[in-house]
């Protein structure tokens, strides 16, 4: 089993005025890709998991990244570093999706420190993406659940979440 990777963030803008006798127009293109290989080093990745999960009114869940969570194909994976994180809000969720801040063996190293949250509002994108060999380096036991929160009351809410990293 071998796996390859493909990141793309493209941002396209234009800023436009238009004046007495002219439009003046300023555009941004912008990309930045992650390409990663099988494997474990530098621009390597060799373990994925993905899925569309749904959190109850007020819920969270972590989600351990050493063990626990099962590939596509039925195997469990444990991710020595997670190369990249996405996480996607769906734009019908009434309430944020809080990613980070678990209360203990939090996988901080991404975010800072344990308590570290990132809000992500309906429609909303988290993107983290490292292709270095160290990337975000998870810890079984002491440092490998990551937690995620329905930010509010009253609704549920559903986020689509993609972890690429390695084994080693």
């Amino acid at each position: 089993m071998t796996l390859s990777t493909k990141l793309a963030v493209s941002l396209s803008a234009d800023l436009r005025s238009d004046l007495d006798l002219a439009a003046a127009s300023v555009p941004l293109s912008w990309l930045r890709r992650v390409n990663l290989a099988d494997g474990t080093g530098a621009g390597q990745a060799n373990r994925v998991w993905h899925d569309r999960r749904t959190l109850a009114a007020s819920d969270s869940e972590d989600l351990d990244l050493a063990g626990v969570l099962v590939d596509a194909l039925g195997a469990a994976l444990t991710f020595a570093r997670v190369k990249t994180l996405i996480v996607a809000a769906a734009a019908a969720n009434t309430n944020t999706v809080i990613v980070g801040g678990a209360d203990s063996n939090a996988w901080s190293a991404w975010a800072g420190a344990a308590t570290d949250t990132v809000v992500v509002r309906p429609g909303g994108l988290l993107v983290l993406a490292a292709s270095d060999s160290t990337a975000y380096p998870v810890t079984a036991g002491t440092g490998d659940l990551l937690t995620v929160t329905n930010g509010g009351s009253g609704t549920p809410v559903t986020y689509d979440i993609v972890i690429i990293g390695a084994s080693a």
